[in-house]
């Protein structure tokens, strides 16, 4: 009997084992999917009520409702197609001199709506991604979005007399594959002479979108050996939840990418390879869901993103069509058509007259947004303007925290975030700082900052990110935010001088910081009936919160 019970056991086991084998690895239910892709959908419709040029409220909402369907009125769409032709006739249609994925974008967008982006307002925005070099300035971003923009529909390769080096779609492939990095993915620097020590990792966001963009050449064996390699790197880079971490941090935009990887693939999403512990990348992208809001960039943050939101929106949309039996999102033969209209638009003019194209304030995607440690503060409604823009957080556990002070990486995230700025690859013999590597959270808005010459570092090319700011070096960098807002922030010795000079302590403030320091007290974006500068002192997150709102709202971007 003892031997009989023995042998029954192990087959038992080997039983329960081929039952697991049987029933379905994904947790998720495509029922689960559209209901969080209609809601997400209305909640971006309800956000974003004239989508606009950009890289958030713009574009991606666009792509996200007509690839799934929403039923928004036509109206809607006709007045996103009107103010994009305004907005690029209002250019002379140059979108941008540097950052071609700006015409990438835009391309994706209107080919979402069924518009040739060849005749818009009289400009070809294909014609730039003709050069070569240009669009390959910004690094494997350029390459990538350059491709799927052009195969959004199909377009021809345009040709681009002024171009140094004619492109064509091989060599935009050929430059993806040649940034390969040894372990089988990309990072935004690999495989380039500004990378740094991280760069020699692959990172999922850069990853997933090259491999997007690689799709539908997966019958060059070049190609579909990359593409292995890097799904390989992928499978084993994927955390024991089935998501993914970028800069050291697990979060939602990174599964989206390799979920729209797979799905432009036409790889199942549950898929061996990208199963762990029974869970898949869209499990995991479901934890990020807060019903009736969108998605949260981190589970830390407590809080909707907009740009999580946008992301795996379409990343939603992706996983809704493909599992319809409908073609990808990228794969826009079925895009929506829409008429056009009669109406002209008007572009309000939002900012000062000298601000630079780049800025771009967020918009407001909580106006609900606050905290319980700051009822009543004096710095409530500046907390809370920025706060709902997702330009400033709070610190864990629902509070904010109004007393603690900031570190020079915090500081230089929220300006950026402030201002909508994006990184831009590294200008030639410019290096990042060496003590800002690319695991860190920080990583980007360092050096978004350091690019639009909102921050320098501190000398021998570094940058001391995680010491606190001081309020002489926070009105340095707000005024130079300011400068990029189009206010004139030059004061002479003099001026800045008889400006600061009714302050006591005026003299302990370092020579550098005295212009920026008169330029806001003269523009009340620090308190002038305070009696002290305290300019060596670390400032306060209330009062950082405060000089930025001052200063927005001068600059005429709130």
């Amino acid at each position: 009997m003892k031997s009989l019970r023995k042998r029954f056991i192990p087959l038992l086991l080997v039983f329960a084992l081929m039952l697991s084998f049987c029933v379905s690895a994904s947790a998720y239910t495509d029922d689960e999917v559209k209901k969080a892709l209609d809601d997400t959908a209305k909640c971006m419709y309800d956000i974003v009520k004239k989508p606009a040029p950009g890289s958030i409220g713009g574009e991606w909402v666009v792509l996200g409702l007509t690839r799934c369907g929403f039923d928004a009125p036509e109206k809607y769409y006709q007045d996103y197609y009107a103010t994009v032709e305004a907005y690029v006739a209002a250019r002379k249609g140059v979108l941008h001199k540097k950052k071609y994925t700006e015409y990438s974008r835009m391309i994706i967008g209107l080919s979402a709506i069924g518009k040739d982006a060849r005749d818009v307002g009289g400009y070809n925005l294909l014609t730039p991604l003709a050069d070569y070099d240009k669009t390959i300035w910004q690094g494997i971003n350029g390459p990538i979005w350059a491709l799927i923009a052009l195969d959004s529909m199909n377009y021809p390769m345009p040709t681009n007399p002024e171009a140094e080096t004619q492109a064509t779609r091989q060599m935009y492939i050929d430059c993806i594959l040649s940034r390969q990095l040894p372990d089988g993915g990309w990072s935004l620097t690999g495989g380039t002479k500004y990378a740094t020590a991280g760069d020699s990792i692959s990172d999922p966001d850069i990853t997933g979108m090259a491999l997007q963009a690689l799709a539908k050449y997966q019958d060059q064996p070049a190609v579909a050996k990359a593409s292995q390699e890097a799904l390989e790197c992928m499978s084993k880079r994927q955390d024991k939840d089935g998501g993914f971490d970028s800069w050291g941090t697990t979060n939602s935009e990174s599964c989206v990418q390799m979920i729209v990887a797979l799905c432009e693939l036409g790889i199942p999403l549950d898929d061996e390879r990208f199963v762990k512990n029974g869970k898949t990348m869209v499990d995991n992208l479901l934890t990020f869901y807060i019903p009736g809001k969108g998605f949260m960039h981190t589970k830390d943050s407590g809080s909707m993103n907009q740009m999580a939101t946008e992301q795996a929106f379409y990343g939603l949309t992706d996983i809704y069509r493909v599992t319809s039996g409908m073609p990808s999102l990228y794969r826009m033969s079925d895009a929506k058509t829409i008429a056009d209209s009669d109406e002209a638009v008007v572009i309000e003019q939002i900012g000062l007259p000298g601000k630079h194209d780049d800025v771009k304030t967020p918009g407001v995607v909580d106006d609900t947004k606050t905290f319980p440690d700051i009822a009543g503060h004096a710095n409530q409604t500046a907390i809370e303007a920025l706060a709902s823009r997702d330009i400033i957080n709070g610190m864990g556990g629902g509070s904010f925290v109004p007393d603690k002070t900031m570190t020079r990486a915090e500081f230089a995230t929220i300006v950026v975030k402030a201002l909508g700025l994006e990184f831009l690859a590294f200008e030639e013999g410019q290096k990042p700082f060496t003590d800002v590597p690319e695991n860190e959270w920080y990583y980007f808005y360092v050096h978004a900052a350091s690019s639009y010459g909102i921050v320098n570092g501190v000398g021998d090319g570094k940058f001391n990110p995680k010491g606190t700011i001081t309020r002489q070096d926070a009105a340095v960098m707000v005024a130079r935010a300011a400068k990029l807002c189009g206010m004139d922030t030059e004061f002479d010795e003099s001026t800045s001088r008889d400006i600061i000079a009714q302050f006591s302590d005026y003299v302990q403030s370092d020579k550098y910081a005295r212009p920026a320091l008169a330029f806001c007290y003269n523009e009340n974006i620090l308190d002038q009936s305070e009696l002290d500068i305290r300019p060596k002192e670390s400032i306060l997150r209330c009062e950082i919160a405060q000089m930025l709102y001052n200063m927005l709202g001068k600059a005429k971007l709130l």
